[in-house]
């Protein structure tokens, strides 16, 4: 049963349990292991995130791998897609990015990349898992191993990039925020040398800062830096560049649901969009959906989670799928969410119409939305609570297809979460509190236990 690997791999606090330095050695070693009963041969490709835990994650990992007799290469500082992309095309056995992606510095993680670039099924993650549970069971010490340094694997991840930028981004300006993370030795360069001006904020990494009030959580940043200077658009990326949100020059944040509507329009008009279906989450906005409509274009809606995102675009054979938070899978070019990808896509459809961020994403009006949690005695079905469904039902029944109710359990903590979607700020708040209060009735914690 697996304990260790979320939707995004392991994280936790560098140096605590799951990433003391016997657990990821363990991680290495299981990985090894694993690839090794598969009579696999060739090389593990490692890369990292700017934190000051990195290299010395890294170091373990490698050690691990090495003692289950995998050799290992590193790219150093890279973004997670650049891992995923380089996995693919050099035919590496596996890729293990170390990074927690926009969480704070202390914090980091373990990311295992499949040779299709993707995350391991759960299946496989569940193997290497009881590999890892019965290595941390024995009594063998962990240690550290300098894995051979290969740094040219960054350009070539930038060659790939460029050779799917479908041409230059002259005349355009923006503001570039790097999260002080990942990006920061990429990012700015390659839009530099396809024609772009290219104005980088938070770019100095120092092992603390990133994502630190700035980067793709904290779009404020970027976008007051584009009304201050008077760019065309700007682009924060997270501390691993996996996710990418945007500024349009009269200041409007543009997040993925924008990025979404953005692409699939420019993908049907050129007969490109793969069965009129766009692919997003249970949290995509009802705004996208109704944007969307009269394009002719379906929204499909998965579980919260990248993961989730593109094993619904595999079942549906679609081949653009994303997030509001900017993670989005342009999947004739790559099999996972790439920031500087995303940013490529937009920049070039810019340049392409000739048209703004700001009349690219005017379409877009999102609904207003509300999240109310409910601290609950217990996780009864819902469909067994009588009055909290038929208040359901009613809410459902009065908003049509111009609102949207999701009821759902928290994963990590006794929690009901009720979301509501309405054109009206009043219609959000009526039925939010309504199905609150019947839920509170019906299994709410009595304050103080």
């Amino acid at each position: 049963m697996q304990e260790l690997f979320g939707t995004d791999g392991i994280r936790g606090v560098a140096g605590e349990p799951p990433l003391d330095a016997r657990t990821i050695y363990a991680v290495g070693r299981a990985l090894g292991e694993f690839l090794q009963r598969r009579g696999s041969r060739g090389n593990v490709l490692l890369g990292e995130d700017t934190r000051e835990s990195s290299p010395w994650v890294t170091s373990y990992l490698a050690g691990g791998l090495q003692t289950a007799g995998a050799k290992t290469v590193s790219a150093g500082v890279l973004p997670t897609p650049g891992v995923a992309h380089l996995v693919r095309a050099r035919n590496f056995l596996a890729g293990v990015m170390v990074s927690a992606s926009h969480n704070p510095y202390r914090d980091n993680g373990i990311k295992l990349i499949a040779p299709t670039g993707t995350k391991f099924p759960d299946e496989t993650e569940a193997e290497i898992e009881d590999l890892l549970h019965r290595f941390l069971a024995g009594d063998s010490e962990p240690h550290a191993a300098a894995p051979p340094a290969d740094l040219s694997l960054v350009e070539a991840y930038a060659d790939g990039l460029r050779a799917r930028a479908g041409g230059d981004l002259k005349g355009l300006h923006l503001v570039m925020d790097c999260a002080n993370g990942a990006a920061t030795r990429v990012a700015p360069a390659l839009f530099r040398g396809l024609g772009a001006t290219v104005t980088a904020i938070n770019a100095t990494p120092d092992g603390r800062n990133i994502n630190a009030d700035c980067g793709a959580l904290h779009p404020e940043v970027m976008r007051k830096k584009v009304s201050e200077i008077g760019t065309d658009l700007g682009v924060a990326f997270d501390g691993d560049a996996d996710r990418a949100i945007f500024a349009t020059r009269a200041g409007q944040i543009v997040d993925g649901d924008a990025v979404l509507l953005i692409a699939a329009r420019w993908l049907k008009q050129h007969g490109k969009l793969r069965g009129n279906t766009v692919v997003g989450t249970v949290m995509s906005n009802l705004g996208l959906e109704v944007a969307l409509r009269p394009l002719g274009i379906k929204l499909a809606r998965a579980p919260v989670g990248d993961r989730y995102v593109f094993e619904e675009m595999d079942r549906l054979g679609a081949n653009l799928g994303g997030e509001q938070s900017g993670h989005i899978i342009f999947l004739d070019d790559a099999p996972t969410g790439d920031g500087l990808l995303t940013a490529l896509k937009i920049c070039r459809i810019i340049r392409a119409t000739g048209r703004s961020l700001d009349e690219l994403a005017a379409d877009l009006k999102p609904f207003p939305q509300v999240l109310v949690n409910i601290p609950v005695r217990e996780r009864i079905p819902f469909e067994q609570l009588p009055a909290v469904q038929e208040c359901i039902q009613e809410a459902r029944a009065t908003l049509g297809d111009r609102g949207r109710i999701l009821v759902r359990y928290s994963g990590t903590e006794v929690l009901a979460r009720v979301m509501v979607e309405a054109e009206s700020q009043a219609d959000v708040e009526r039925w939010s509190e309504k199905i609150a209060a019947a839920i509170r009735a019906a299994i709410g914690r009595i304050k103080g236990n």
